[in-house]
């Protein structure tokens, strides 16, 4: 990241004046046509951080971006989830061809508020996703969601009046609520891919409790890191394919690896505590009772 600075946009009027495009016509609000853009053809890698929403669809046929460690092209619709205060960086791989397309929507936070939006928005954890877990759209998805940001554009564009900030932000809302039940449907789809994640997050997590040379728990962010993820979407892939949370899948190894050892060694409860790292004995035995409904001395005498 040191090598690539993070460039702050601080406001929507900003970004327009950045990619060359007119002011906005609302300081708090803007969407427009992605094909608008002002695009550099040189080999380029930059770090954004955005003080407000971005929300996008994106086509660029012929052209292909890297995010992270991936390449992406845009024949497809991809739509991306930017909150405020994220990092990511783009870099351009390729010349960027002429007939991309699709629409960028930006939302200043405070446009939200004194709003229920104001407060749910944080509801939608793909806000959270890194960028490279992009959300890639059927063409009859994008039908849908195209339909909804017609009906926020004729709002931003018309005559503005006491019902225009409810009425796009309760289409903001259901923009947001269709786009929660299609990456459900990514999940599902991408079963198979899923279940391959499913098995490497099962021996990560089991390789680390293996390992003597490692001190304290395994975290949701090691996991997700070793897998190249972002944390929020692999909780919300594997809850899909599982019920279960990343966090809860830690404690179920580390149960198991509890029983075991329990089971078949004369370690006393403090040892094992300590070689599942715990640092304490007691936030061990809670824990067990929790996910067990025994002790961990309960367990090892109803065991033998």
């Amino acid at each position: 990241m040191s090598q690539h600075p993070v460039h702050r946009v601080k406001s929507i009027a900003e970004f327009h004046k950045m990619k060359g495009l007119p002011a906005p016509a609302h300081p708090l609000i803007s969407l427009f046509d992605y094909g608008a853009f002002e695009c550099s053809t040189a080999i380029y890698h930059k770090h954004f951080v955005f003080d407000f929403y971005h929300i996008s669809i994106k086509r660029s046929i012929g052209a292909t971006f890297r995010y992270g460690q991936n390449h992406y092209d845009f024949d497809d619709g991809v739509m991306f989830f930017i909150a405020p205060n994220q990092v990511f960086g783009i870099e351009t791989i390729e010349e960027i061809a002429a007939a991309k397309s699709g629409w960028v929507l930006m939302i200043h936070p405070d446009f939200l508020w004194g709003t229920a939006l104001a407060a749910g928005i944080k509801q939608y954890e793909f806000f959270d996703y890194a960028v490279h877990e992009a959300l890639f759209l059927s063409e009859r998805e994008e039908t849908v969601l195209n339909a909804i940001v017609r009906n926020i554009e004729q709002e931003y564009h018309g005559n503005p009046d006491s019902f225009s900030q409810g009425i796009i932000i309760s289409q903001i809302e259901t923009l947001l609520n269709y786009s929660n039940r299609f990456y459900q449907r990514q999940f599902l789809t991408r079963k198979a891919s899923n279940h391959k994640i499913l098995a490497q997050v099962e021996k990560i997590i089991g390789d680390y409790f293996d390992d003597e040379g490692t001190t304290g728990l395994p975290t949701v962010q090691y996991v997700a890191e070793s897998l190249h993820l972002s944390p929020v979407y692999l909780s919300s892939l594997l809850k899909s394919v599982t019920g279960q949370t990343t966090q809860q899948h830690i404690h179920e190894k580390l149960i198991e690896k509890a029983k075991e050892k329990l089971s078949t060694t004369e370690l006393t409860v403090s040892e094992i505590a300590f070689a599942l790292g715990f640092e304490h004995s007691q936030s061990f035995s809670k824990l067990f009772k929790v996910k067990t409904s025994l002790s961990p001395l309960a367990f090892r005498s109803s065991f033998n």
